[in-house]
This record gives structure tokens, sequence and C-alpha cells, in this order.
């Protein structure tokens, strides 16, 4: 038996993490999916919990696909798959030199701002202000997305800052989210197996846990399909506020 999958203190981590990155994936577009990995990181570290936990991410990629088929912006994943591929290949290419803790710094200002920047309107234009598209903006943001996706499974904010402005249907927001994912995570599992982050121990702490990965995912979508836009954009945005804090918070403690 390998030691991991004995640990309490491993379980008493990966099973909440699981069970908050599912409830995203089901439909929240990341609001609270990228606190898998620090949560983790409480028993294991940021690395070995990244490795866990992608192959759980698939199958819950796979799951949300089910749960939001034929329902998506397809602009908006022309305008923002590219760049994910791009920022992922960039996170490759520099995984020896970027540390997870740099990168929940730069994400976790990047999504206070954005948050901020979300009070500031509708403070003066009301909840019904709307965002226009810019394709350089949406490459921009899908390159970020890409690249702290790679690094610490973290892309749902930089996703989110040019997505929600747009204020898309609730429904539409979570398919588009779920294929964004879905395509990137994907695309990450031949970088990280080219790195040796899918060892035996890792392997088998993720299937441990995938029996978690499907029912959570679906309450995400029962919830989110229950929720009325008033309701979800404020949600999501004050859950997006609370992460960023915890970002900052991690990411200077280890640095500083």
């Amino acid at each position: 038996m390998l030691p991991l999958l004995t640990d309490p203190w491993f379980y008493a981590a990966a099973i909440p993490a699981v069970i908050l990155v599912g409830l995203s994936k089901g439909g929240f577009g990341g609001a609270v999916g990228f606190v898998g990995v620090p949560l983790m990181s409480l028993a294991i570290s940021p690395v070995q919990a990244a490795a866990i936990l992608l192959p759980i991410l698939v199958l819950m990629d796979i799951v949300s696909l089910w749960s939001w088929r034929g329902v998506y912006d397809r602009a908006l994943l022309g305008s923002m798959l590219p760049g994910s591929l791009a920022g992922i290949g960039a996170g490759w290419l520099t995984a020896s030199l970027v540390t997870a803790d740099m990168v929940r710094l730069i994400v976790g200002a990047a999504a206070l701002v954005f948050v901020l920047r979300w009070v500031f309107q509708q403070l003066r234009h009301g909840a019904a202000h709307r965002a226009e598209r810019n394709g350089v903006m949406a490459a921009f943001w899908g390159t970020v997305a890409g690249f702290t996706s790679f690094v610490a499974h973290v892309g749902g904010p930089p996703f989110q800052v040019y997505a929600l402005p747009l204020r898309l249907d609730p429904k539409v927001l979570s398919g588009t989210a779920a294929i964004f994912f879905a395509v990137s995570n994907a695309v990450k599992l031949g970088p990280y197996f080219a790195l040796g982050q899918f060892d035996t121990a890792n392997l088998a702490a993720s299937f441990a846990l995938m029996p978690i990965a499907p029912l959570a995912t679906l309450a995400g979508a029962w919830l989110v399909r229950r929720m009325r836009p008033e309701i979800f954009y404020p949600f999501t945005y004050a859950t997006v506020a609370l992460i960023a804090v915890k970002l900052l918070w991690d990411g200077a403690a280890q640095l500083f």
C-alpha cells in the first residue's frame, strides 16, 4: 500500500478540495475551483497536488461537458482558446522557473482588481451594465488563463476577468467555461506526462478520489440551473474576491 493512500490528513484536505472543484466545474466557471491545489497543499506539496488533481479535472470536464451539452458561446471560445493553448505552451517552457506561489500572487492581484472594477461599474452604471467584446483582450486573458492553469490549476479567475463582464446567461457561461477548460486540461496531460508528474503514487491517489468527482460536478450543474442571474453574478464575484485575497495572502507569505 502506498503511504499517501493511508494518510488521513491527505484525505482530510483532498476530499473537500475535490468537492469544491467539482461544484465549480459543474457550472460556476472556476469561481471556487482554484482552491483545489491550495487546499490539498495543506497535506502535500503544491506540485504533487496539481499532478494528482489533473486526471480528476479531466473526469470532471467530461461530466461537465455532458451536463452543459449544446449550450455555449462559439465566438467567446474562438477568441479565448487559441490564447489558452499558447499559455499552456509558455507554462511548459517555463515550468522550472515559475513557482506556484508566484502564480498565486499574480492571479490574486489581477482577480482582486477585476472585482473592484466590477463594484465600481455597479455603482456607476447599475447591474445592467454589459461590457463590449474585445478580441485582443480575449486573447490576452485566454493566454493568462492557460498559463496559470498549467502551473497551478488557477485558470478560472483570468477566464472570468474577460467572460463575466459580458453578462452572458449563466447557463451559456457555464457551458462555454466547460468547453474552454475541458480542452485546456486535455492539452495539459501531455506536458505533465513529459515532466514526469504522473508517477504511480500520484495516479493511485487520483483514482482513489475519482468517485467523488462526478457527483460533485453534477451537483454544481444542478445548482446553477436554479440560480437567477441577479443571484449568480454577485455570488460569483464575491467568491472570486474571497479567493483573490486568499491567493494574495498565500503567495506573499511564501515569497516575502
